[in-house]
């Protein structure tokens, strides 16, 4: 059956946004659909990790994020009376290029994001909203609302990015298992009048509940996120409800201790929060991504990053299956099979620090009421050790992530002990073509990366496919190599030859028929092999 696109995007926030550049740059059409007829504003998300931008980067579009982000983010803590300063950068981590959290609002994630898809071509049409879609054995069609007049859509595959009260779940019939909160938050772009010093994150543990207080408002010089008990029906979860006026701002900040008057307000609302998971992120052709398929607290700045990664799970699989390259459904299902389990973890780590963050219960008031203000002179020497803010910063950015019992993580015939299939490829200073390098320098483009050892033989180009390239590691002694998905993640390692169980895996993965059958070199070598 032929086909308008290979992947039909619905929504376009940083999960479908991405989703769509992976596809894309790993050889899929692409179309991508949004209901808002602008982009929305202000920005809910507000941080960035190390793995996020690490997935982002074969994409090219992390240089412009970090241009206009906060590279270097410090935050000031107030304990009661007692304000803590702390680094948010320089972690000891050398296993990123980036160590350290950023700072960067969602709205120029998705501005940057937006950007570099319509440099290739794609453009987001808004206004077009997915009415219905029904799949077959081959194909998905789809009935999308544009302006006045409904359009028939046929593509492979349809990635629902579409929110919290995702159309694509509801069509898919897939179930929203969890429940809402007792709390909810107001986000506020103010001017203050108080003692606070300019260009930080001010985090005020009160009571109440936690007050945080960015420098990167867009509408005003601070944004203010606050917990609240919740008040009742409004907008859809996740989404941003009625505005909150001036005085409830300055009682919240009061109540948690900051001594601020709020001397303009200039955007407000209220947001209601679940916690939820969709019970399967596949149904035939149908695909759940982000918001679309996990809904949690804005605790440890998991959402835009999760739904991030999710899109740079899934892009290359929709677009290696729709190509037919590998196998199809062992590709489609390792979306669900590695996802699910990390996104699981991800919600109940939400759970746990939003109950203390927020939780109006006797034991969380008390820890942060009491126990936290008692311990505040212990704060800058905990704060002050490199390793424990890299152990931090590795938790919030999923460092802990593994596919190792994923259909497309296979050890060779003599399994290597790093990095092991399933983990995400560190970074370290190579010889690479008798120059030091970084290994996610020689990473950073789409497709896979074979990565040999320095005495490992050649593997036979006319079976490597079309989005194969080769690095040999003359700082790497040994006999193996080790084959990086493009998420970033090692999908096979041997330590010693193993031409047999590398075909195995790209058959698998990326190579198609007609390219095993095919004569001469059709691989992207970047090194002579």
């Amino acid at each position: 059956m032929s086909t308008d696109v290979d992947v039909l995007v619905v929504g376009a926030g940083p999960t479908g946004l991405t989703t769509a550049l992976q596809a894309h740059d790993h050889g899929a059409s692409v179309r991508v659909v949004e209901r808002r007829p602008e982009a929305f504003r202000p920005s809910r998300a507000m941080i960035l990790h190390p793995r996020t931008l690490e997935s982002l980067r074969p994409l090219g579009v992390v240089d412009e994020l970090l241009d206009r982000a906060d590279r270097a983010p410090r935050a000031s803590v107030h304990l009661g009376r007692r304000v803590v300063d702390v680094r948010l950068t320089d972690v000891t981590w050398p296993g990123t290029p980036y160590p350290h959290l950023t700072l960067a609002r969602q709205a120029d994630v998705e501005a940057v994001l937006g950007a570099a898809l319509q440099e290739r071509g794609v453009t987001v049409e808004r206004d077009a909203e997915l009415v219905t879609a029904s799949t077959t054995d081959d194909a998905a069609r789809a009935e999308v609302r544009v302006g006045g007049s409904v359009q028939q859509v046929t593509s492979r595959f349809v990635a629902g990015c579409d929110g919290p009260a995702s159309t694509v779940r509801r069509i898919a019939g897939v179930g929203w298992r969890g429940g809402p909160y007792r709390e909810e938050v107001v986000l506020a772009d103010v001017e203050l009048d108080a003692a606070l010093a300019p260009g930080l994150l001010h985090v005020v543990v009160g009571r109440p509940g936690l007050v945080f207080l960015f420098a990167l408002g867009e509408g005003a010089t601070w944004r203010v996120l606050a917990t609240r008990a919740t008040t009742g029906h409004g907008a859809p979860f996740g989404q941003p409800g009625e505005p909150v006026p001036a005085s409830e701002v300055h009682r919240l900040l009061e109540a948690a201790g900051l001594p601020a008057a709020v001397t303009d307000l200039r955007w407000s609302a209220r947001v209601r929060l679940q916690h939820r998971m969709a019970g399967a992120f596949r149904r035939g052709r149908l695909f759940l991504a982000g918001d679309a398929a996990h809904a949690h607290s804005p605790a440890a700045a998991q959402g835009m990053n999760t739904g991030i990664l999710d899109g740079v799970n899934l892009g290359w699989k929709l677009a290696f299956a729709a190509s037919g390259c590998g196998d199809p459904e062992a590709l489609l299902d390792s979306y669900g099979l590695e996802r699910r389990p990390v996104d699981r973890r991800v919600l109940a780590l939400t759970h746990l620090v939003f109950y203390g963050e927020a939780s109006t219960t006797p034991l969380p008031t008390l820890l942060r009421g009491t126990l936290l203000p008692w311990a505040a002179p212990l704060v800058p020497t905990v704060a002050a050790q490199p390793r424990v803010m890299a152990l931090l910063v590795r938790l919030l950015s999923q460092d802990w992530t593994s596919y190792r019992s994923s259909p497309v993580s296979a050890d060779g015939r003599s399994a290597r002990r790093s990095p092991r299939p399933g983990r995400h490829l560190p970074d370290r200073a190579v010889v690479h073509e008798g120059r030091r390098r970084r290994l996610h320098e020689l990473t950073a483009n789409p497709g896979i990366h074979l990565l040999l050892d320095r005495d490992a033989p050649a593997p036979d180009a006319r079976g490597l496919g079309p989005w194969v390239s080769t690095h040999r590691l003359q700082s790497s002694p040994g006999h193996g190599l080790v084959a990086v998905r493009p998420d970033g993640f090692v999908g096979f390692g041997t330590a010693e030859r193993d031409p047999e169980g590398l075909a195995r895996w790209l058959e698998r993965v990326c190579t198609p028929e007609r390219v095993v059958r095919a004569e001469g070199p059709l691989s992207r070598s970047s090194s002579p092999v």
